[in-house]
């Protein structure tokens, strides 16, 4: 049986990049969360330890069955695309 992905995209209000990559994957049919920064820098502490960044949109691609995910945190779609061909090769 195929693993269960999730898609999540941390963003904030009023950025256009991360407006861009939620009406994409809306577009592509598929489903993600978004985890909104905008009043919260924990968020942006929780980004920083991770990946070395606080800035948005990153976008988590993986699997909470084994808890394992890969960020995009290169602005471009090009990026984006790349790694959901990896993980879901059907609907990109």
């Amino acid at each position: 049986m195929a693993k269960k992905i999730d898609v999540i995209v941390w963003s904030k209000q009023g950025c256009s990049y991360c407006d861009e990559v939620k009406a994409y994957l809306q577009g592509q049919g598929i489903a993600y969360r978004t985890v909104d920064v905008t009043h919260n820098d924990a968020f942006r502490d929780i980004l920083d330890t991770k990946y070395g960044v606080r800035y948005v949109p990153v976008v988590e691609i993986g699997s909470s069955e084994d808890d394992v995910y890969k960020a995009v945190t290169e602005l471009g779609l090009e990026h984006i695309k790349t790694a959901l061909a990896i993980h879901l090769p059907s609907q990109v």
